[in-house]
């Protein structure tokens, strides 16, 4: 294989930002399905089963489509195909899902709406899973931590708009907070989907125009000559040992997230507004409330993302995990504390470094382990350590709520920062190729 030349910040830029849009749609629905779900009439202690529709078919979808884009090359490339087939999924998705009761004719609303988080999850991993290949395939190893930090930054950017248009159409654009009759979602949101929409197909056709791809030619290595002269077959990749180093990591990790995902919105709306009824004003507050503070985490993962490789390269890519999950862990702890919803703006900045950090450094640590060729189907199945502690979380998620935790979802918030803490001692079980050359030169 050839060496893979440097790319500039802007050409970095130009081949992640379709991630901008496919986090538009994410965080319009990580911040608002939970509300969406219990406008439909899903009971608070179901909310985690329909959530995992997400992890199961990410878990389906991502190696497979890792597996086939590993071996597609056409006019578009490698790569790309899968972006716009999964951008133009997840937009026919995201202005459908809050119109299930229009859709309803014999089936409840909350069950169609569940179908299209279903279509509209596994339409996101379609174009996800090849993006994190595409930095691999792009960057040499020494820009690998840049690229994954651009990602991350891009993700913050469109994580932040698409988790406050719904409180900005709302409240300064006058768009009407309430819905025409009880059951259906309020103008305000399903605008803010429609735009996710657009925001979605045109940033990924901005990568796709704006980006080229290797040919198949540049994979070619010693050992495909070596198999054309000798006959003998490459000998089974197996899977990198620093992959199932950080299985223990993403798992403590991704079980908290899974939680704030779930019961940040009936958290605060019980705990802070004391509005456990989905259909009270309270409620709707505490929803648009979480639509901001989910804003602010993913804000900050952005501006982290900048400061990322820097502390990388001089503590370690290990050692800069781990303290940003500490951070992440202790700021939900500090949900107990907290005086009132106003304040909760201060965890969600640990927050913030802390996802920054999770989108980012696993990846870094992983890409320069695993063969180029089979770089789509690697990360696919790594999605599984993202996808299985979400699963758990999703099937035992809501009977600790309702038999442990006694229903108050609060007590879900804290458990995922004791995970991100657990998270961050796993770290160091992690042996990074990189912090190790660091070390010994």
């Amino acid at each position: 294989m050839k060496q893979k030349p440097r790319l500039s910040f802007w050409q970095i830029w130009n081949m992640s930002f379709g991630f901008l849009g496919i986090q538009f749609g994410f965080a319009l629905q990580n911040a608002n399905a939970s509300w969406i779900l219990q406008t439909f009439g899903a009971d608070v202690h179901h909310l985690s089963w329909f959530w995992l529709v997400a992890p199961i078919t990410g878990m389906i979808v991502q190696p497979i489509i890792g597996f086939m884009s590993d071996k597609t090359w056409n006019r578009l490339g490698r790569r790309r195909p899968y972006f716009l087939t999964g951008a133009i999924l997840t937009s026919i998705a995201l202005i459908l899902m809050p119109n299930a009761p229009h859709l309803a004719s014999f089936i409840a609303p909350m069950f169609i709406g569940g179908g299209l988080l279903m279509i509209m999850d596994a339409s996101i991993n379609i174009s996800m899973e090849p993006f994190r290949a595409l930095v691999a395939d792009k960057l040499p190893e020494e820009q690998h931590t840049l690229g994954f930090s651009m990602q991350t930054l891009l993700i913050g950017i469109g994580a932040v708009v698409g988790s406050w248009l719904p409180y900005i159409l709302g409240n300064w654009l006058g768009v009407s907070k309430e819905a025409a009759h009880e059951g259906l979602v309020p103008p305000n949101l399903y605008l803010s989907f429609y735009f996710g929409a657009f925001v979605l197909i045109a940033s990924i056709i901005w990568t796709i125009s704006t980006t080229k791809e290797y040919p198949p030619e540049f994979y070619r290595d010693e050992n495909d000559q070596d198999t054309k002269e000798t006959g003998k077959k490459h000998p089974k990749v197996k899977i990198p040992k620093t992959m199932w180093q950080l299985l223990l990591v993403q798992f403590f990790s991704w079980f908290a997230l899974f939680s704030m995902w779930v019961y940040t919105t009936p958290a605060i709306a019980s705990h802070f507004y004391l509005s456990p009824d989905p259909n009270s004003e309270g409620y709707r507050e505490a929803g648009a409330w979480v639509g901001i503070l989910f804003g602010v985490y993913n804000g900050v993962s952005a501006i982290i993302a900048l400061l990322l490789p820097r502390l990388a390269k001089k503590i370690g890519r290990r050692a800069t995990h781990a303290i940003a999950l500490t951070i992440g862990g202790f700021s939900f702890l500090s949900f107990a504390i907290i005086p009132n919803a106003d304040l909760l703006i201060i965890p969600m900045i640990g927050i913030g470094i802390a996802w920054g950090s999770i989108l980012a450094m696993p990846y870094a640590m992983l890409a320069n382990t695993i063969p180029p060729k089979q770089m789509g189907v690697f990360m696919g199945l790594f999605n599984m350590s993202i996808t299985i502690p979400q699963i758990v979380n999703g099937v035992f998620g809501g009977l600790i709520l309702q038999y442990i935790f006694h229903d108050n979802p609060l007590n879900s918030i804290l458990m995922a920062g004791v995970f991100m803490i657990l998270g961050a001692g796993a770290t160091f079980l992690v042996r990074d190729t990189l912090d190790i050359k660091r070390q010994t030169s």
